[in-house]
């Protein structure tokens, strides 16, 4: 029976997989999350945002080193897991990905937790997403009614 259909998801996070991280695409940053790696790798947040960071009018991303996806993944995992971004501590509870079950599935085929773990309540998750959708404003839109 498909979970998503009975009102429930199942994951669990594998530990050491970075597969979530290795995949293309941006990793976006509230301006808490560059306070925390600041704090965390001993730097200003000026010179967290001068090394990793490019900032527009309305987002913050992280920067990709060369013939790489991020600066933090190294082979043991994210070495800022502690303060990792909201966007990856969130995941696999995007919106656009537990709101859409072809989406939910198509991340299965790369994240090994997607189908392993505790059932998570379909409210529950949505709740997550939701919280993705208030770190990100500009990434996530309010429709107008």
């Amino acid at each position: 029976m498909d979970r998503m259909a009975s009102g429930a998801l199942q994951f669990t996070c594998i530990p050491g997989c970075t597969a979530c991280c290795e995949q293309k695409g941006w990793v976006y940053l509230t301006e808490s999350d560059l306070q925390r790696a600041a704090r965390f790798l001993s730097l200003t947040a000026e010179e967290f945002e001068q090394r990793y960071v490019v900032r527009t009018r309305h987002r913050l991303r992280l920067r990709k080193p060369p013939g790489a996806q991020c600066h933090f993944l190294r082979e043991g995992g994210c070495s800022i897991h502690p303060v990792k971004p909201v966007q990856c501590r969130l995941f696999p509870f995007w919106p656009e990905l537990v709101e859409d079950r072809r989406a939910w599935k198509s991340a299965g085929r790369y994240c090994p937790g997607i189908g392993q773990g505790p059932l998570i309540q379909i409210g529950t998750a949505l709740e997550t997403a939701h919280e993705m959708k208030s770190a990100y404003p500009a990434l996530y839109p309010v429709a107008d009614s």
